[in-house]
């Protein structure tokens, strides 16, 4: 399947959204771009040969609008955040909504095929190693995690009402690539562990995937992959937040920093809890919360990718290259991302 006609990237001005509008323009694919506020996001898109247009993922009058004469669509704009002030609001409920409207936008433009942004949180954790066919995740602590449970689920469901050819990638932690504005979650581990603000071991994992790997995946995807399957885009390792700092210590020795010190559990607890308190008063995300460390301290994130690998072409980049390459990045831009 060659699709070679317009494509609409949602969420354009982000991590991956960018990437992808920059990938797909290296490949000669015309792009139209929908962002919430153009005026606002303008050196996303600077030097660029692309259609930029104000769209919401909550407002189906402008993403039927934004999908008129789309052959693809790259559904990528989503909430991606762990902590909200109103998590059900904010997170959950703006993510199910998100799907709704865009899935039923497309099929009314008529486009030909969607490729959904899922994510490895929607992803059952207790079988290993982690396939696609494995199920979705049991754990329903995290509003960010049910959200992309239950809107994947919803998007198929819609797919198979509405008649859309829908193909799901699934990245895990996106790091790398340009960026421009407020780091995503995946890529502001990076950031704290570069300024020394990670000082205690907290026993997570992170499954490093470089986002220009995700972007290349997705388009992949809407050129190879089968209708309403679901491919994972990772890289079969997680490393430790430990591992990543010892690549930070070793790539810049100047910025002198140390590894997280190991304390008991217990401290963990009561240091995440002083953090969520403070996290009320300043309405902040806190360094590290509860729900965080229940959820992911020790929690093995290693995935079976021979299904992207096999049916897609998918190689991932290492994720010791994907960190040192996301660290410079980093370093080299500071001013502009280290707010």
């Amino acid at each position: 399947m060659q699709f070679s006609h317009k494509a609409l990237v949602t969420g354009a001005n982000g991590h991956l959204g960018n990437n992808l509008v920059r990938f797909l323009l290296s490949k000669g694919i015309p792009v139209r771009a929908s962002v919430r506020n153009p005026a606002s996001c303008k050196e996303a898109f600077e030097g660029l040969d692309c259609e930029v247009v104000k769209a919401d993922i909550t407002d189906k009058a402008s993403m039927v609008k934004a999908l008129e004469g789309i052959e693809v669509f790259y559904a990528v704009g989503a909430v991606f955040k762990l902590w909200a002030r109103n998590p059900q609001k904010e997170i959950y409920e703006n993510n199910l909504e998100g799907v709704r409207i865009t899935m039923e936008a497309a099929a009314e433009a008529g486009v030909k095929r969607v490729v959904y942004i899922s994510s490895i949180a929607a992803l059952d954790y207790t079988k290993h190693p982690i396939r696609e066919d494995g199920g979705y995740n049991p754990d329903r602590r995290d509003p960010y995690y049910n959200s992309k449970n239950d809107a994947e689920k919803l998007a198929i469901q819609l797919a198979k009402e509405r008649g859309l050819d829908l193909v799901i990638v699934m990245p895990s932690a996106m790091i790398g690539g340009e960026a421009h504005g407020k780091l995503n979650t995946s890529y502001n581990i990076i950031r704290l562990i570069l300024k020394g603000e990670v000082p205690v071991e907290t026993g997570i994992a992170v499954n490093w995937i470089d986002v220009k790997d995700v972007a290349k995946a997705s388009w992949l995807a809407a050129e190879k992959g089968r209708s309403g399957e679901r491919y994972i885009i990772a890289n079969e390792k997680a490393m430790s937040i430990r591992d990543t700092t010892r690549l930070a210590m070793e790539l810049f020795p100047k910025r002198k920093i140390s590894l997280p010190v190991a304390v008991p559990r217990f401290l963990l607890f009561t240091f995440a809890s002083i953090l969520e308190t403070v996290s009320q008063i300043t309405k902040s995300a806190p360094l590290l919360s509860t729900k965080d460390l229940a959820m992911f301290a020790g929690l093995r994130q290693d995935f079976d990718i021979s299904k992207a690998r096999t049916e897609l072409g998918f190689e991932p980049t290492p994720p010791e290259t994907a960190v040192k390459e996301a660290m410079q990045y980093w370093v080299a831009n500071e001013k502009r991302l280290g707010k």
